[in-house]
């Protein structure tokens, strides 16, 4: 059976991506936008409508309800004016469940699958930033950081309430030296995506410099010593302490020029090293690595990937806890954390791109094990439909279904299908 809204949904946004919509579009971008002696600010707004199901098997111990979120974020936040090269920004966002059969891990309905997305009103930005240095932002208070592929710091974006950091970053971007964007910071609290503060001492850096027409080559290190005494399940162990931990890495990655006016190649290398840190009590040093190869040809992109993170044991693995892990590891969010003994997945896309009617269609095969490759986890399928109405609005299709290998622990044995349908109005 179609659904009505869908429908409605879509007739509107087809209707504001004609020649009247247009005007009706470019009406709101002039409401939005105002001066002060030259400086522009601006009112920035989002409402994004999600539908979500979550469907899983645990293999013969008592199955979670299958979950149903149908969930309408807004977004409204101010963007001052610069004035003697200050700006500041507000932003609020809040979250409303019209259908709230699911666990959002803070509405206790424990029985349903989990759909991370909490029916919360919070502050999501408060930040002023100083730009009188040259190729320099000075920015502090409340922002969103995002950092490359979002790996290690990110905003979790996929969820309907994001990840922001109180914080302070500076970001110097040295045009004249071939490209070179350093970002170094200190994070002090976490503001998460299920509306809960985790307190952090974080020094960041990341520095990264373009290597002509190739790529990016990029250095890092982030030392997360998180503050908070909560026990975990386990007596006298500390889920939040145990999450510290400091990484240092290299990164390369990019798109080759075309080759004979057709063909991109297509790259990542990556390494890194993580150790114990600050309060984390269990000593371990575990690594990550993060290889693809691919080629792009006619808007179709095709690659093959491995990226692996290691584990020997429990509270010794290479861990991401500020990362948007949703994006690596399948959309299914079977391996948010990493297991005991690690994990590799080997992985294919496909990603073809229709320009004319603003549509990415994409394609997804995962096929994970352990980090020794010998004991396996499950595979995966993931495909999503993109599909874009000019600058600011959007629909989206995305589906993903993990099916697990017998006799492994929960949740690796979780059989999983997500399916999501997404409408979005963002000025």
């Amino acid at each position: 059976m179609s659904h009505p809204t869908g429908k409605i949904t879509f007739l509107s946004l087809s209707l504001l991506s004609g020649s009247a919509g247009a005007d009706v579009t470019q009406e709101i971008e002039d409401a939005l936008n105002f001066y002060h002696y030259g400086n522009r600010g601006a009112i920035k707004a989002d409402i994004n409508y999600r539908w979500e199901n979550v469907d899983q098997d645990k293999g013969g111990t008592p199955n979670p309800k299958t979950a149903n979120a149908n969930t309408a974020r807004f977004r409204l936040g101010a963007l001052s004016p610069k004035l003697y090269d200050i700006q500041g920004y507000a932003e609020f966002e809040g979250l409303w469940a019209m259908q709230e059969d699911y666990n959002s891990t803070r509405n206790k309905n424990t029985p349903y699958s989990i759909i991370a997305d909490p029916e919360k009103t919070e502050l999501n930005q408060l930040w002023i930033a100083y730009t009188g240095i040259p190729d320099t932002i000075v920015k502090g208070g409340r922002q969103r950081i995002k950092f490359d592929d979002d790996r290690y710091i990110g905003n979790v974006g996929w969820r309907q309430l994001e990840t922001t950091y109180d914080s302070i970053l500076v970001t110097h971007n040295n045009q004249q030296l071939f490209g070179l964007t350093i970002n170094a910071g200190y994070i002090g609290n976490v503001q998460t995506f299920t509306s809960t503060t985790e307190n952090i001492e974080a020094p960041i850096l990341n520095i990264n410099y373009k290597v002509g027409d190739y790529g990016n080559l990029v250095a890092y290190g982030y030392w997360l010593d998180y503050q908070d005494v909560n026990p975990g399940p386990a007596a006298g162990r500390n889920l939040f302490l145990e999450k510290s931990n400091q990484t240092y890495g290299i990164r390369f990655n990019g798109a080759s020029p075309k080759i004979m006016d057709t063909f991109n190649l297509l790259y990542t290398a990556e390494w890194a090293d993580q150790k114990d840190y600050g309060h984390g009590p269990t000593k371990y040093e575990a690594d990550r690595f993060n290889f693809m190869g691919g080629v792009k040809a006619f808007n179709v992109s095709v690659m093959g990937a491995w990226e692996q993170l290691n584990g020997y044991g429990a509270n010794k693995t290479f861990d991401t806890p500020l990362g948007t892990n949703h994006a690596f590891q399948g959309w299914a969010d079977i391996f948010l954390v990493t297991p005991n003994n690690g994990i590799r997945d080997l992985f294919g896309t496909i990603m073809v791109e229709f320009p004319r009617y603003q549509t990415t269609v994409t394609g997804v095969y995962h096929d994970f094990s352990d980090d020794t490759g010998k004991m396996a986890y499950g595979k995966e399928w993931d495909f999503m439909v993109v599909k874009k109405f000019g600058k600011h609005y959007s629909l989206l299709a995305k589906y993903a279904n993990y099916n697990a290998d017998s006799g492994l622990s929960t949740p690796i044995n979780t059989d999983t299908q997500k399916i999501w349908f997404q409408a979005n109005v963002s000025f």
